[in-house]
């Protein structure tokens, strides 16, 4: 019965040693950016936004066949992360790729016409920390109502809630406290992923 107990026990462990959750960007790649192909791209992201080897959302949109990445949309902290917390983000080019930085963590909060002419769809991939306090589920928020004004295409590249969807906590908003760190009307710990919370 010990060696049972114990088989078992390893068999599990092995099973969950070799799951892994598969972020968005990985689904879209498996997939051969199938909802992409043929389209101008604008992504909204930073340095969490990586593959599960660590590799940039960014390069690997812009290396991805049948894709033409045109906009880097940057939140609090840069599309990079070379960006102080609070610090204003400036539009430049990136290097790397080439390709445009508009900064929506400044002036602008939400993406303007001008930022999205070229855009066919704007893509999310950020990984949040569950709580309603930090400001890129606001980026988000932003960037979805300026998609829906224009007729363009909004795509969120999810990832699992690292609190859980068991973890609801925290009073909802009140009416006199809205701002960009408590935009929307939830708990502090609002257990969505970014993809749930969109919709």
């Amino acid at each position: 019965m010990k060696k049972q107990i114990i088989a078992i026990f390893t068999a599990a462990l092995a099973l969950t040693a070799s799951a892994q959750v598969k972020p968005g960007i990985e689904v879209l790649r498996d997939g051969g950016f199938a909802q992409l192909q043929g389209k101008r791209v604008g992504l909204i992201t930073n340095p969490s936004g990586v593959d599960n080897n660590l590799k940039s959302t960014v390069d690997i949109l812009h290396e991805a066949p049948g894709v033409e990445l045109v906009g880097l949309y940057a939140p609090e902290h840069g599309v990079r992360g070379d960006v102080h917390a609070g610090d204003h983000v400036d539009n430049f080019v990136d290097p790397a790729t080439g390709v445009t930085v508009y900064s929506i963590y400044g002036k602008n909060r939400k993406p303007s016409a001008e930022m999205l002419k070229d855009v066919d769809v704007l893509v999310y991939d950020i990984q949040d920390n569950g709580c309603r306090s930090f400001t890129f589920i606001s980026s988000m928020g932003l960037a979805m109502d300026a998609c829906a004004e224009l007729g363009k295409e909004f795509m969120v590249l999810d990832r699992p809630n690292p609190v859980s969807g068991n973890k609801v906590e925290g009073c909802i908003v009140e009416d006199s406290c809205y701002s960009f760190v408590s935009q929307f009307p939830i708990p502090y710990l609002y257990g969505l992923t970014h993809g749930e919370l969109a919709n």
